[in-house]
């Protein structure tokens, strides 16, 4: 089997543990002053290309590439992507406060990925800020390949990738030729903490910086937020004394029976 390099996408978001705020002028969420991480579903990525690695026969996994499209602060994750055991890094930089669509990212990865030519792209299901889960198939439509997505359980022999998909109602294996795209869902690992040792590591490999115009993608935005609000407050429950009493609640006031 041929050497295969992996390229992992990884997303600055705001922090999971995070409670989130709507700016004053409600068009977006408050970002200034507040905590920021890798993306949950990207840690999972990087995380099964280091156990593909692991597992496979030496020399099977070449290169595992960490890709990131963002301020310069997305620096921050691409370390704790090499920090994890990521060998090199792409950040491809755009000014703060400019808004990257999925297909604008999927365009990115797709010049990055004519450059590199990956046997394999591993990307998160979704970001945790806008939820969109959109990147990975646009990605794979864009390349002609394959795709998995929502996948729990990964297998590469004789360059063949089978995968277990978390489908509506149940889960799908997949198998399909290699190179192609994977998204990951939240059952697929449990990702490793950072040594001390490996942190240290991380900051003497290579980041190489690329902005969109150098890779000929242009940012285009083709979405317009008209207002961001908070979901409203929760209203106080309430006790009942009876059975007949909950039924008439849930049937006269509720109106869900």
């Amino acid at each position: 089997m041929s050497k295969i390099n992996v390229l992992v996408g990884v997303k600055r978001v705001i922090d999971y543990a995070v409670k989130i705020r709507v700016n004053s002028s409600k068009t977006a969420v408050e970002t200034a002053n507040v905590k920021h991480s890798i993306n949950p579903f990207d840690e999972i990525a990087i995380e099964e290309a280091l156990r593909l690695r692991e597992r496979m026969p030496k020399g099977s996994i070449g290169d595992i590439v960490a890709l990131s499209c963002g301020p310069p602060k997305c620096v921050e994750v691409l370390r704790t992507a090499l920090a994890m055991g990521a060998d090199r890094a792409f950040h491809v930089e755009v000014p703060e406060g400019t808004i990257l669509e999925p297909l604008a990212v999927a365009k990115i990865f797709e010049a990055v990925s004519k450059k590199e030519n990956p046997g394999l792209i591993i990307m998160g299901k979704q970001a945790i800020d806008d939820d969109s889960s959109q990147t990975g198939q646009m990605l794979a439509g864009l390349l002609n390949i394959p795709q998995a997505n929502f996948v729990s359980k990964i297998d590469i022999s004789d360059n063949k990738l089978v995968s277990v998909c978390e489908i509506d109602g149940g889960l799908e294996t997949v198998e399909m030729s290699l190179p192609a795209v994977v998204t990951t869902d939240l059952r697929l690992n449990e990702p490793r903490y950072a040594t001390l040792p490996n942190i240290m590591k991380a900051k003497k490999k290579p980041i190489v910086k690329l902005t969109p115009q150098e890779l000929n993608v242009e940012i285009t935005n083709r979405l317009k937020v008209l207002k961001v609000e908070e979901p409203p407050k929760r209203k106080a429950g309430v006790k009942v004394e009876s059975v007949d009493e909950l039924l008439n609640k849930l049937r006269n006031e509720a109106k869900v029976i």
